[in-house]
């Protein structure tokens, strides 16, 4: 065997141990990658809650009464839910801090607005959210001082997580939905809905009708 045949065999003696070393040291670093890594959790800001204290609503022209929230402030607006208001009664109880937004639409009972129309009309805006939502569960309400209704939790990520409708039976009739200014997504708004779901039951228990 010539000088030149015994440097190409040397040659690639060498090119096939650097490339086993190479190969060797990249499979262990892969494992290394492997036995450190930990898929994290999607991560959510963290959000800073209000101290919970009460403020009573009584301005004088709507027929009721009831404690909401300090955190969030009472506003009318021009536009309801994309809706003219036909009654003065319609306005929201926004929540700045929270990003979100309590719609309050009230309505007397009358040969325009019976009572069986109004419960259905409360059905159907609920669950148009049954094509986004997981579930929606309905808890029966009723308080000493006649008010009896429904409220409805909407699970899942549909756009308003929380309902509910409260009447008197004979006169008087009030419709809320809980909307927050965000992409809808459960994961994300569970703390604040679960801070602000026993403020609307609040607000539910201390309401009064103004005969």
């Amino acid at each position: 065997m010539t000088r030149g045949e015994d440097s190409i065999l040397l040659f690639g003696r060498v090119k096939k141990l650097t490339f086993f070393l190479i190969a060797g040291v990249s499979l262990l670093f892969a494992s290394a990658c492997e036995r450190n890594y930990t898929p994290k959790p999607r991560g959510y800001f963290k959000i800073t809650l209000p101290e919970r204290s009460y403020r009573k609503f009584d301005n004088g022209s709507c027929p009721f009464t009831f404690e909401y929230p300090a955190y969030g402030v009472i506003n009318r607006d021009s536009v309801f839910l994309d809706t003219v208001p036909d009654n003065p009664c319609w306005f929201n109880i926004t929540f700045p801090s929270l990003n979100g937004n309590l719609y309050l639409s009230y309505k007397e009972i009358n040969n325009s607005h019976t009572l069986n129309d109004l419960i259905e009309d409360s059905h159907r805006l609920t669950f148009k959210h049954a094509i986004k939502a997981d579930f929606i569960d309905e808890s029966f309400l009723r308080t000493p001082q006649h008010v009896s209704g429904i409220l409805f939790d909407v699970g899942g990520n549909a756009a308003s997580a929380l309902q509910f409708y409260v009447t008197d039976s004979s006169k008087h009739f009030l419709r809320g939905s809980l909307y927050f200014y965000n992409t809808p997504n459960a994961d994300s708004i569970a703390p604040v809905l679960k801070f602000i779901r026993p403020d609307v039951i609040k607000l539910i228990e201390t309401l009064q009708w103004n005969e």
